[in-house]
């Protein structure tokens, strides 16, 4: 069997692929755009390949060559910041690259499962009555990456009602690890946490709004949800993936300083707000559970230590 994962060389992707070479006998090929490093200690046991999701030329090329049985498609711009300054720029990115491999799969009569990664933020201004967020809340997104995951969402479910395609859709909720860029809320504030450890930046620790609630789930875990999704998830239907707790932003910091060697300060920097930003975020995941037995088994501690761990590492290496 042939997986092939789009963004392997991201964080979830790269997640992905070692679960994958962990617990299947699966030939795992993947798409990368720009850096492998991520996948630079696993690059022996799988095969890469570089290109531009947004050709379609070269897409149908590479679908050719492979010829997946399944298709992880998790390549995206994901930082919701970015979409506020390029909008275009990341709807374009996010929609035209999912087009181009559903149509080169019709086109090629390939018959792979697909994974299609949506976000939970496509559910966008929840109301408190709609907490937990199941799978038929109604879809508000609320900035223009949201905007950006509906309509990859509803393409998958188009392409699997048109052409009959084997696609399940899963809508996972905040997650984080080791390997997250460092402008996601978690990464950041561990990476200036071990920087300031190692004395290369005085010991202070900028902020945004502290006060939003978010379901965070440790990667480990989703990328687990994702392989469950497709083995054996239901074509057509849509999955939530979270933990369904929900910490504030202000309490996963309080965690991540009571890790820490030294004493910090903590400052509020603006260009850190967002325009909008929903309150509370809380994942009902028992759909996923019921159709594939899915559930979250790694602490949120457990995973902020880890992130903690990973950039005192890097920092080691900048030193």
């Amino acid at each position: 069997m042939r997986a092939f994962i789009t963004g392997i060389g991201g964080f979830a992707g790269s997640h992905l692929a070692e679960f994958l070479l962990e617990n299947t006998d699966w030939e795992i090929a993947g798409l990368v755009h720009r850096s492998a490093e991520n996948v630079a200690h696993i690059q022996d046991k799988i095969h890469l390949v570089q290109g531009n999701l947004g050709n379609y030329q070269e897409v149908e090329g590479i679908l050719a060559q492979i010829r997946p049985d399944f298709i992880f498609h998790l390549a995206a711009s994901a930082f919701v910041p970015d979409a506020w300054k390029n909008p275009w720029e990341v709807f374009e990115n996010n929609v035209r690259g999912q087009l181009n491999i559903l149509q080169a799969v019709v086109k090629l009569k390939l018959e792979p499962r697909i994974l299609v990664v949506g976000s939970n933020e496509e559910y966008g201004a929840v109301k408190e009555e709609e907490l937990p967020v199941r799978e038929d809340a109604p879809l508000r997104p609320n900035n223009p990456y949201g905007v950006s995951k509906v309509a990859q969402d509803f393409l998958g479910l188009q392409f699997h009602l048109s052409h009959g395609l084997h696609i399940v859709r899963v809508r996972p909720f905040n997650h984080t690890g080791p390997r997250q860029r460092p402008d996601f809320v978690i990464p950041a504030f561990a990476r200036q946490l071990a920087e300031a450890e190692a004395g290369l930046r005085p010991p202070v620790i900028k902020v945004g709004n502290l006060f939003p609630k978010r379901d965070f789930t440790d990667v480990r875990d989703v990328v687990r949800a994702y392989y469950l999704a497709i083995t054996k998830g239901k074509p057509g239907e849509v999955y939530n993936i979270g933990s369904g707790k929900a910490y504030s932003i202000k309490e996963l910091l309080e965690m991540l300083l009571q890790m820490s060697r030294i004493e910090v300060r903590v400052e509020q920097d603006q260009a850190l707000m967002r325009p909008s930003d929903v309150p509370v975020s809380l994942c009902d995941y028992s759909k996923i559970r019921r159709d594939t037995g899915w559930e979250p088994s790694i602490p949120i501690r457990k995973t902020l230590e880890d992130v903690l761990d990973y950039w005192r590492e890097k920092v080691k290496e900048v030193k």
